[in-house]
């Protein structure tokens, strides 16, 4: 699936919540469905700046697309992690690179993000496209 199908899927599952409580409440949820970065991966290298919280990223290449795993002590930034790897993971380094990722502006995320968190967002999705640029040389 591309992309912007899969932000288009992202807006649809969040218009169906009335209030900001169950939009939050799916993100935990979502958070729960994680795939998880190994534990050998849980370096301090591998920590994303910025975070309010403790959020570790890994990348490899598969095929020619980027697999993303991570982990966050903090459950809403597990979700928020979850969530930008559903978008990201399994696309090539350059559609990540390129991806305009509106679906945060559209379901209205960052307004309802505190500043510390909504710039934690920024960072995790600054670090993937990062890594999928350091990754384009190996496909």
């Amino acid at each position: 699936m591309t992309i912007d199908k899969i932000e288009q899927e992202i807006i649809e599952e969040f218009s169906m919540y009335d209030d900001w409580m169950g939009k939050y409440e799916h993100i935990i949820e979502l958070g729960k469905t994680l795939t998880l970065i190994e534990e050998k991966y849980k370096t301090d290298d591998r920590l994303i700046k910025g975070c309010q919280s403790r959020v570790w990223l890994h990348s490899e290449i598969k095929n020619g697309k980027i697999a993303f795993t991570a982990d966050s002590d903090a459950i809403i930034t597990k979700g928020l992690v979850a969530l930008v790897i559903r978008v990201l993971s399994g696309n090539t380094p350059d559609e990540i690179v390129n991806a305009k990722m509106d679906f945060i502006d559209k379901i209205g995320l960052k307004q309802h993000l505190s500043p510390t968190r909504a710039n934690g967002l920024v960072n995790m999705i600054k670090q993937m496209k990062l890594d999928a640029l350091a990754l384009k040389s190996k496909v």
